[in-house]
């Protein structure tokens, strides 16, 4: 069990190390911690990777006195960082977690969090269990001034009740992208498009309607030679009663990641590809609704982009609290569980109920689910 003891983290900046080193790390992650180092919040003090050059790359571009080396267990013992991002591949989420963790260190960690929802409440066992460490989960597109906006409106039911939803993240991916030999595999992606795509779009839609209850899918190979899918639909009830269709593509050349959202006043839709500002949002009245009170659904507010920043920003506020984060524990499982019921619906041909997955299942400690013609091949390394 991870200890809650850490140094204070008042009037001091937070010691930040990245574990990976590669595009999402300096495209993503370097910005927004070079920005709050910059406020005073965050300090980098080591970078980790099995690529020595890769490693001195990132020292480079983050500047000041950063640590560098391409042992993980090392570092957490010299360097004590207060949190570790993690932006390695998913079959090393897991391993590289619990150690930053056991060292008293919080984690964000990059989507898809783990392969499997074992491999997440093993992850969730260690963390602290009053102030932390937490564990967090990257899904930035859940912040911003729009998804805060609407968030809002939602949970204040000021266009009445959410009835009908639809859900799409259609991309496109060519022969080329799953040459890479990594990708379309189970035990190093994690999954196909449902899990290493879609999920940003579910999670934030899981974020907005509150838990799902049921869930009807199906996934197919349509083009590519993969052992995961490159296509699913699901159809999804919530709690509250409203029902959304979820598309996930890689065969869509006209790229989109699209949440609309019928309630009983309004439809609000968000359209956008990797991330999202105000004028992405559009909220559309039903005739009869007072003007004055749909101009003040459009008033967003200051345009605050979902971004790695804005997630960043709150996590540090979290930590300095001593506070669970947003997109950690049950809050961060949410989706993945929904993507366990989506490929146990898919694989079996049922219904997947909340909560239905658990110990026992063989979807639990994998997505395949060990179900023939979706689980690796004999002889092939399994998720």
């Amino acid at each position: 069990m991870a200890s809650s003891e850490s140094a204070p983290l008042v009037g001091r900046p937070v010691r930040v190390a990245v574990i990976g080193t590669g595009a999402i790390a300096r495209d993503s992650h370097l910005p927004a911690l070079a920005r709050l180092a910059a406020e005073g919040e965050t300090e980098i003090v080591a970078a980790v990777d099995l690529d020595p050059a890769s490693v001195q790359s990132f020292r480079e571009a983050a500047g000041g006195a950063v640590h560098g080396c391409t042992d993980l267990d090392r570092m957490l013992q010299k360097q004590r960082p207060d949190l570790v991002i993690i932006c390695t591949p998913p079959t090393l989420h897991r391993e590289q977690t619990v150690a930053a963790l056991r060292s008293g260190a919080w984690v964000w960690c990059e989507k898809p969090p783990v392969p499997s929802l074992a491999d997440f409440d093993a992850i969730e066992a260690e963390e602290g269990k009053d102030g932390g460490p937490y564990a967090s989960i990257v899904f930035q597109h859940r912040f911003g001034s729009g998804t805060r906006h609407v968030r809002r409106l939602l949970t204040d039911r000021a266009m009445g009740r959410p009835l009908v939803a639809h859900c799409q993240t259609t991309w496109y991916r060519d022969t080329a992208y799953y040459a890479v030999p990594w990708r379309g595999r189970w035990g190093t992606e994690g999954g196909g498009p449902a899990m290493g795509h879609g999920i940003h779009q579910m999670d934030l839609l899981l974020d907005l309607l509150g838990p799902w209850s049921e869930v009807r899918a199906m996934a197919g190979r349509l083009v590519h030679d993969v052992e995961t899918e490159d296509v699913s639909t699901a159809l999804v009830r919530f709690a509250n009663g409203a029902m959304a269709t979820v598309v996930n593509s890689v065969l869509s050349p006209d790229e989109v990641s699209r949440i609309r959202i019928d309630c009983e006043r309004a439809t609000v839709e968000l359209t956008h590809l990797y991330g999202h500002r105000n004028d992405s949002w559009r909220i559309t009245p039903a005739r009869g609704v007072p003007a004055t009170e749909a101009a003040a659904w459009q008033d967003f507010g200051e345009d605050v982009p979902s971004s790695h920043l804005e997630q960043l920003r709150e996590l540090v506020a979290s930590m300095r609290a001593g506070e669970r984060p947003r997109s950690s524990g049950w809050d961060g499982r949410t989706s993945l569980e929904l993507i366990a019921a989506l490929y146990k619906s898919a694989f079996t041909d049922a219904t997947v109920r909340a909560g239905e997955i658990g110990p026992g299942d063989p979807f639990y400690s994998a997505m395949h689910g060990g179900t023939p013609g979706w689980a690796p091949a004999a002889g092939e390394a399994a998720a």
